[in-house]
């Protein structure tokens, strides 16, 4: 008989809970995004999003 036969799992509840609470589980709804529309905080996030987005490239490479 093995050893595993006799050690019992410590965390019994561990498969019961969930990984995303429920209360920050997002809605699945797509919000549309319009650059005519968008004002100059929506231009500043994007810009500091794409600006992000080339350093993260640019340390891959």
């Amino acid at each position: 008989m093995g050893r595993a036969h006799s050690q019992k799992t410590r965390d019994k509840n561990k498969s019961k809970l969930p990984q995303v609470p429920k209360n920050l589980k997002s809605d699945g709804l797509d919000v549309e995004y319009s650059q005519e529309l968008a004002d100059q905080d929506d231009l500043e996030a994007q810009a500091r999003s794409n600006a992000a987005a080339k350093r993260a490239n640019s340390r891959m490479k």
